[in-house]
């Protein structure tokens, strides 16, 4: 099984800014893109960003563009989520989830994706 580690949340203020990683127990991530949901309490999950693992082509909810950025390095082995001027309805468990090749989901779909982390929590207050 192909294993994901988030990190980097916590409780913050609203106007913060949090940087949120994801590592795979592989070398480095495997599979057509990397993306990042999150799940509200009493919320269905909710896609957040991707990135496309071979040209490097992004993708953002309405809610989150304009003040969040997907990023890899460049050895594949690190996927972050840059997470700018945070506000309370950011607050959500963020996973990070691997996407693979073939299917009719799009990437903006949580049912495009096969491997998950185990989530990290994001709190923000006012």
């Amino acid at each position: 099984q192909v294993q994901l580690v988030e990190s980097g949340g916590g409780p913050v203020r609203a106007g913060a800014s949090l940087t949120l990683s994801c590592v795979p127990s592989g070398r480095t991530f495997d599979g057509d893109a990397v993306g990042w949901f999150r799940q509200a309490s009493g919320k269905e999950r909710e896609f957040v960003s991707y990135i496309r693992l071979a040209d490097g082509l992004t993708n953002y909810a309405n809610s989150v563009r304009g003040r969040f950025t997907i990023s890899s390095d460049n050895a594949k082995k690190t996927v972050y989520l840059k997470m700018n001027s945070l506000t309370p309805e950011d607050t959500a468990v963020y996973y990070c989830a691997r996407g693979g090749a073939g299917s009719i989901y799009q990437f903006n779909s949580y049912l495009r994706y096969d491997y998950w982390g185990q989530g990290t929590q994001v709190t923000v207050s006012s």
